[in-house]
């Protein structure tokens, strides 16, 4: 399970160093794509091909899964670490998750975010004020 938050750089060349405790989960290749609320996913091989195929049994007839299969895949770039547990970003997705120096990456259980640093921050400062009231409908038998 991919967990926590990590603060890390990326260098002159868009390339990030991912976090020690994700290396291992990602060391055999993963796919990086655009994901919601202007952050990009990393997935794990297998997870990318679970999602995959989720998304490949919508018919094509529909609209909605067409428009999200083409945003979804077109940005889709697949990597593998380097020794040192680099990852080059495309500019493109630099450019969608607006990119530059400080970044935050996250453990999102299956797959890894990655966000600029500030709008992480704003993201998670608003929602920290609706987290509480959100547990109930989210996990409605979860007792603390």
């Amino acid at each position: 399970m991919l967990l926590g938050t990590y603060t890390p750089r990326l260098d002159e060349k868009g390339r990030l160093i991912l976090p020690a405790k994700f290396r291992a989960q990602l060391a055999s290749g993963l796919v990086m794509t655009r994901g919601q609320e202007r952050c990009l996913f990393l997935l794990p091989m297998e997870e990318f091909r679970r999602m995959y195929d989720q998304i490949r049994q919508a018919p094509v007839t529909s609209k909605q899964a067409r428009d999200y299969l083409r945003v979804f895949l077109s940005g889709a770039s697949d990597e593998i670490p380097d020794k040192q547990g680099r990852i080059s970003i495309p500019v493109n997705l630099r450019q969608y998750a607006g990119l530059d120096r400080d970044v935050a990456v996250i453990g999102a259980g299956t797959r890894v975010e990655i966000w600029d640093a500030a709008a992480w921050e704003s993201y998670l400062a608003e929602q920290e004020a609706q987290y509480s009231d959100t547990a109930e409908e989210v996990l409605p038998e979860l007792r603390f």
